[in-house]
């Protein structure tokens, strides 16, 4: 089965690569190069992953993606920035985005991030035995993790599907440390130095959903110089 792409970029020479790469791959990809059509089109929830550029006729990418998320759609989405617009690539990080790859890029990075992308929206749609007892509990925290839900007090909290990977990846491992890089690794499937504010994005979106006060967080905490861990504390 084919997985469909939505790609939203202005620039017409960008867009065409991007469209025939990810088709040449057997991806169904449609596109758009306005905003506020893109954002008709990513609102119908029918795609498997949004490829995004930030500056875009109409309505851009960073309030695509606010209103994304805020319709409650989980869909992946692949940020296309320009070189050097660190602000940008953390505000769309906080805005929802899941990843982001600064331009001039590769196609064979493109490919790779959608890989890493698609593979997750994988994971969402296969079934899990025993999803029912699979359950992880810590404090007023509870994690189904067939179901791939999140609750804290018995009310369902929206993540997107990284933001779930990146809290089991931890919670199943409680009290261990992982550097940014390690994490970028499992969760995104990369390396490179230049890329920790996808984490430390991903981390700040998750105390703000999870923390009673994000500012002294119980469940996901900073290791001062290393990295992040999940608290072991809840552990019976």
């Amino acid at each position: 089965m084919k997985n469909r792409i939505l790609v939203v970029e202005d620039d017409q020479d960008i867009n065409a690569l991007i469209t025939m790469n990810l088709s040449d791959i057997n991806h169904e990809v449609d596109s758009s190069n306005d905003g506020t059509r893109g954002l008709k089109m990513a609102l119908s929830g029918s795609y498997d992953l949004l490829v995004l550029d930030l500056m875009l006729p109409g309505v851009d990418g960073l309030e695509i993606c606010r209103q994304l998320r805020s319709a409650g759609l989980t869909t992946p989405i692949l940020m296309l920035t320009a070189l050097g617009s660190e602000a940008d690539r953390v505000v769309g990080l906080e805005m929802g985005a899941d990843d982001y790859i600064t331009k001039p890029f590769s196609v064979r990075e493109l490919k790779a991030r959608v890989k890493a992308q698609l593979r997750r929206v994988q994971m969402l749609t296969q079934p899990v035995a025993g999803a029912e007892s699979n359950l992880l509990n810590f404090g007023s925290l509870s994690i189904n993790v067939g179901k791939r839900q999140v609750s804290i007090a018995n009310s369902l909290v929206d993540l997107t599907s990284t933001e779930f990977d990146l809290l089991i990846y931890m919670a199943r491992q409680p009290g261990l440390v992982f550097s940014r890089a390690q994490l970028l690794d499992s969760i995104w499937g990369y390396k490179h130095s230049g890329y920790e504010h996808t984490v430390n994005s991903h981390i700040n979106r998750l105390r703000n959903k999870l923390e009673i006060d994000p500012a002294k967080p119980q469940f996901v905490l900073t290791v001062w110089g290393v990295g992040y861990k999940f608290s072991d504390t809840w552990k019976d």
